[in-house]
């Protein structure tokens, strides 16, 4: 890539992580919007005059909406999408300047990985809906996510280096995502991923057109409404639960999961469908088979 373009695309990418600092006044009353429809609840990042930064208004309203009637057998699958041209920012700047003490920068960042690691804990899948560029923490909270899709003009890019602020938070998820060679690279330089660079890399599932986005993501959970929703969140759970531990370990783990899976209704159900051809019919519920 030429030396200009890589100008531009590290000016954009570094304009995106400080835009709440230089963003005009002003914000949304509602900073997330939450709507739910045949069991996919749709999380939009809602203040993209500033650029939908991580704010700790905005995580805690995040996190309200994440937590919202979870354990509602309507719910099955979370979207996380955003309004305008930029994903997220990041964090809000001016929340970390030093008009504000240690006590609350830390409130920031303590309730940004709360968000981050109550994703992986929620008993529904999470997908990021990417259409736009995500810097900073809004990289962290794609990275964060089980599913990502992104829109062919998505980029994605830890430029905190750049004003002098290590995004140590966001490679944590990063460095849970991505090749270590890959996820330095853009942690030490601070230039974006393409969205077919990140697609590669693994930093996301899918990349479509921007006009095929909402299709595809709603064409993934749909998919994901079909099953039971306490088979899933058993199947969620024990995933990053296995991710963390030895071969050997993970294998015995898992193996009495299985046997425990078989013990609950839909479990049964499932195999008894499969045996009688037909669809099974989910009860969705934690209870054992009688």
């Amino acid at each position: 890539m030429a030396a200009a373009a890589l100008w531009r695309l590290r000016r954009t990418s570094t304009a995106a992580f400080s835009s709440a600092a230089a963003a005009g006044p002003g914000r949304p009353a509602k900073l997330t919007v939450r709507r739910q429809e045949e069991g996919v609840r749709n999380i939009i990042l809602n203040n993209p005059r500033r650029r939908n930064a991580l704010s700790l208004s905005m995580l805690q309203s995040l996190r309200e909406d994440l937590l919202h009637d979870v354990k509602s057998k309507d719910l099955r699958v979370i979207v996380v999408s955003a309004e305008g041209p930029v994903f997220c920012s990041g964090h809000d700047l001016k929340e970390l300047s030093s008009e504000d003490d240690v006590k609350h920068h830390s409130q920031v960042f303590e309730m940004c990985a709360e968000v981050m690691t109550l994703i992986q804990k929620l008993p529904v899948p999470v997908i990021a809906k990417v259409n736009g560029l995500a810097t900073a923490a809004g990289c962290q909270l794609v990275a964060s996510c089980d599913i990502a899709v992104a829109s062919e003009k998505s980029q994605f890019a830890t430029p905190g280096v750049n004003i002098g602020l290590f995004c140590s938070t966001p490679a944590v998820a990063l460095g849970r995502s991505l090749p270590r060679k890959v996820a330095l690279e853009m942690l030490f330089t601070g230039e974006p991923l393409s969205a077919q660079e990140a697609l590669m890399h693994g930093l996301v599932s899918k990349v479509v057109p921007e006009d095929k986005l909402e299709e595809e993501t709603m064409k993934i959970s749909q998919k994901i409404c079909e099953s039971s929703k306490s088979v899933l969140a058993l199947g969620k759970a024990t995933f990053y639960r296995q991710m963390a531990q030895d071969l050997d370990t993970a294998y015995k783990m898992t193996t009495q999961v299985m046997v425990d899976n078989l013990t609950l209704r839909d479990g049964q159900e499932g195999i008894e469908a499969f045996i009688q051809k037909r669809k099974p019919v989910w009860s969705h519920s934690q209870d054992e088979k009688k």
